[in-house]
C-alpha cells in the first residue's frame, strides 16, 4: 500500500478526536470534483512507510488520539488491514473514509474491529452516480451492500455527500435521501476547490441553496446536517 501523504494534525477529519490523517494512493472512481486528484490520476511521487507512521504516532502518544485513513480509496489496498491493526495496537482510534464500493473489504474491517468510525460517501442519487463518479454505467449495488453492512454492525458511522454546483441538483439530494432514509447521521459537505481537481467548472452552492437542499433532505433523513458552512 502506498501512503503518499500525512496531515500531522486535524480536528475536523475525525469527529471528537485530535487526529492525524493518512492519504493513500489510488481509487476506483474518477469523481470530477475530487480534491485529491493527484492521488488518483498520476503515479505516486513519494511514499510514507507504515514504520514511519508508527514512529510518528509513538512520538505523539498523549497528544493525538486518532488517525483518519483516507484517499483515494483506502480499501483498494489489501495492506490497509494491517495498517489499521498496527495503529489501533498503539492505542489510537481509527477512522476510515470509503466510497462504499468494496463491501467485502468493509465487512472485514467491521468484523475484525479495525475501525472505530467509518465515513462513507454517497456520491449522488442513483441516476446521478455516473456523472458524479466519472464512470459510465456504474453499478451502485456495492454501495447499497456497504450501507447494509454499516447498519447491521456495531461500528459508529456516517454518510456524507459533497454538494457540488454544476454536478448536483436538489432532485439529486432528494434521491440520496430516498436511498438512506432513516439514517442517524448524514452530512452535506460544502465543496471547496483545492486546485487539484480531476474536472473543472464547479463551485459551491450558496448558503441559501444549501439550506434549501437540507430542508428537502430532512423530509426523509431527519438527522441531516450541513458541514463546512
Amino acid at each position: 500500500m502506498i501512503i503518499e501523504g500525512m496531515r500531522k494534525l486535524t480536528l475536523p477529519d475525525f469527529p471528537g478526536r485530535c487526529a492525524a490523517t493518512l492519504f493513500t494512493h489510488g481509487c476506483n472512481l474518477r469523481c470530477p470534483f475530487c480534491h485529491n486528484a493527484s492521488l488518483v490520476t498520476r503515479a505516486p511521487e513519494s511514499e510514507i512507510t507504515a514504520a514511519e507512521v508508527y514512529a510518528f504516532l509513538e512520538k505523539r502518544t498523549g497528544l493525538l488520539d486518532g488517525v483518519c485513513i483516507t484517499g483515494g480509496e483506502p480499501l483498494i489496498n489489501k495492506e490497509v488491514f494491517e495498517l489499521m491493526r498496527g495503529i489501533r495496537a498503539r492505542g489510537f482510534a481509527v477512522k476510515l473514509d470509503t466510497n462504499g464500493f468494496f463491501p467485502e473489504a468493509l465487512a472485514r474491517v467491521l468484523s475484525e474491529g479495525l475501525a472505530d468510525y467509518v465515513a462513507m460517501d454517497i456520491k449522488s442519487s442513483p441516476e446521478g452516480y455516473a456523472a458524479a463518479t466519472g464512470i459510465p454505467d456504474i453499478d451502485i449495488t456495492p454501495v447499497r451492500e456497504s450501507r447494509a453492512l454499516l447498519r447491521s454492525g456495531k461500528t459508529d458511522f456516517e454518510f456524507r455527500t459533497t454538494a457540488v454546483k454544476g454536478l448536483h441538483t436538489k432532485k439529486d439530494f432528494e434521491g440520496i435521501a430516498d436511498m438512506i432514509a432513516g439514517e442517524e447521521k448524514y452530512f452535506i459537505q460544502r465543496f471547496v476547490d483545492s486546485g487539484d481537481l480531476i474536472g473543472g467548472g464547479y463551485s459551491a452552492f450558496s448558503p441559501e441553496e444549501e439550506w434549501e437542499i437540507l430542508q428537502a433532505v430532512r423530509t426523509r433523513v431527519k438527522n441531516a446536517f450541513l458541514r463546512g458552512v
